[in-house]
């Protein structure tokens, strides 16, 4: 239950320092006061006017659509967007100290120490070269000066705390070899480490599905009873936000257009964009049925994935993790896969797409099989069968623009295409994803999370395939955005025939956008029907608690 402070409007006393409630009483001093902070970059204004309060032991949400400055705010308060020469203006203090004008060596006293941090994306935010047990331990050894066996044991006793199953082995592990969540727990022990007083998650469910979501934010609240920190929670995700938030504040073009009370906001929500926001989470069926006599588009049979060695000395390590999958799909239709983090979703379509080692089974695409054919037999037939990955930013070649992204098949596909050929063919695909082609010169880190996504899609669609493989398309985005991009994905597929295969953990994705779904669990098709009947009465206890998850996510 959110604390008793929580629903009271706060102002400041310019006098003393200390904030004063709606009915006139001197209270405590916030933990986190900001005042009037503003950020902008080369001068273009990011953060505009921002007041926030943050009390201790509260739970303060911080929501809005992608580039709304959410993100921006929250690396203000720990003076981490200074690197991007960003000019900073207002007040940020924070147990009564102003940290915009602390000395570099204070601040850095102050990131770890008393706030700790968890970025949006682990895999990116852990060093890649360095063991899960390293990477905790220098947090340690720089702000509590442990050495030795008691670091070790620190180490140790935090990752139990995460609930992380055999801690000695997650010691030794490099980020590549955990999976999501379990990444995602080894930064929330990093980052409660030394016990701060402040939590900041940004975006710490993103990319995990509904029962990990859960999983996740129920340790977060756990820990944050426990240790007796305050969180500011960063999220697009505002199911999250009713569930586990005290207050919630929304962010639109850099200001706060709203701050209350959770239960208040989400009950009779006072600013427009706010009810845009909450009914853009409700997402109705986009689709029409496919036509019955559709030709088929991809096919596989008893496909199978292999991973490890057979040893001719010691113990096998191979393990089958795809188990016998069989799958059809015609022409417009649209098949959702969905399951729990490592259930096989992906390893499903890295199979059909022929890369990943250690696959057997049939694959058929548009009549042709294709499994037994080799790498530059097969290459021609990949025009017809692409994908949009997971993580666009992660995806997008950085040292690339956009003309050099999207145009990047024609090369292999269509060399003979003339320059001017060859740039009119990206601006028309530009187009149909609803971008400018004024966008060709310039490079993946200038856009959105959604606009990324769309430059994705173009570089997809540009060889005009017959089958997209959507490996989680909108798991990054805010639910405006998720929106957009289900929006383009259904007008594209009636315009162009495109037959999807959606991987997901979302089902409001699965029921706007699939025609049919597949559950998996351990690598094998446990459950599979139309979408509707399976999602209102599914036969296997599974798929019950896959839903119930994302009802109560």
């Amino acid at each position: 239950m959110p604390p008793a402070h929580a629903a009271m409007e706060t102002s400041t006393n310019p006098g003393s320092g200390q904030s004063v409630d709606s009915i006139g009483k001197q209270s405590i001093s916030p933990l986190l006061a900001i005042d009037d902070l503003n950020v902008a970059v080369n001068g273009t204004a990011i953060v505009r006017d921002v007041s926030l309060r943050l009390d201790r032991g509260e739970r303060l949400a911080l929501v809005g659509e992608s580039g709304s400055g959410k993100t921006v705010t929250a690396l203000s308060i720990l003076r981490l967007f200074e690197a991007s020469g960003a000019v900073t203006r207002g007040t940020i203090r924070f147990e009564g100290e102003d940290v915009l004008s602390m000395s570099q060596p204070r601040v850095r006293n102050l990131r770890g120490a008393r706030v700790g941090m968890i970025f949006q994306e682990p895999m990116t935010a852990l060093n890649p070269l360095k063991t899960i047990g390293a990477q905790i331990a220098e947090v340690l050894s720089r702000h509590l000066g442990l050495r030795g066996e008691a670091l070790r044991n620190r180490v140790r006793e935090l990752l139990g705390q995460v609930r992380l199953p055999q801690p000695e082995r997650v010691m030794r592990a490099m980020p590549h070899q955990l999976s999501g969540g379990q990444r995602q727990r080894a930064m929330i022990a990093m980052a409660i480490a030394c016990n701060p007083s402040l939590l900041i998650a940004d975006e710490p469910t993103t990319a995990l599905d509904a029962g990990l979501r859960k999983t996740i934010m129920d340790l977060l609240v756990e820990l944050q009873q426990k240790l007796g920190m305050s969180l500011l929670l960063i999220t697009h995700d505002l199911p999250v936000v009713r569930r586990y938030a005290d207050r919630v504040a929304v962010m639109r073009d850099g200001r706060i257009v709203e701050a209350g009370a959770t239960e208040a906001i989400f009950a009779q929500p006072g600013d427009s964009y706010t009810r845009t926001l909450l009914e853009a989470r409700q997402v109705a069926p986009m689709i029409d049925p496919p036509l019955p006599s559709a030709e088929e588009r991809l096919r596989c049979q008893d496909l199978r994935v292999m991973v490890g060695k057979r040893r001719w000395f010691g113990p096998d390590t191979r393990s089958e993790i795809l188990k016998g999958v069989d799958l059809s799909l015609h022409a417009g239709q649209t098949l959702g896969v969905v399951g729990e983090s490592g259930s096989g979703k992906t390893t499903l379509a890295l199979a059909l797409l022929q890369l990943t080692d250690g696959a057997s089974g049939a694959v058929w695409l548009a009549g042709r099989r294709v499994d037994e054919l080799a790498e530059k037999r097969f290459r021609p037939y990949r025009r017809g069968l692409q994908v949009v990955f997971q993580d666009p930013f992660g995806a997008l070649s950085p040292r690339m623009n956009i003309a050099q992204i999207v145009g990047e098949g024609l090369d292999v596909h269509e060399p003979g295409l003339t320059r001017r050929e060859r740039n009119e063919r990206i601006e028309q695909v530009l187009t149909e994803v609803g971008l400018s082609p004024s966008v060709m010169s310039r490079y993946p880190h200038e856009f959105s999370g959604g606009q990324r996504q769309r430059i994705a899609i173009a570089r997809a669609l540009i060889l005009r395939p017959k089958v997209l493989i959507l490996d989680e398309p909108t798991s990054a985005l805010d639910a405006a955005v998720q929106l957009q991009v289900l929006r383009l994905l259904r007008d594209l597929q009636m315009e162009h025939g495109l037959t999807y295969l959606l991987i997901t953990h979302d089902l409001a994705v699965v029921r706007a956008l699939a025609h049919h779904v597949v559950v998996m669990l351990d690598g094998e098709v446990i459950e599979s029907g139309a979408t509707e009947p399976l999602l209102a009465e599914p036969r296997q206890q599974y798929t019950r608690e896959l839903i119930d998850s994302a009802l109560m996510a």
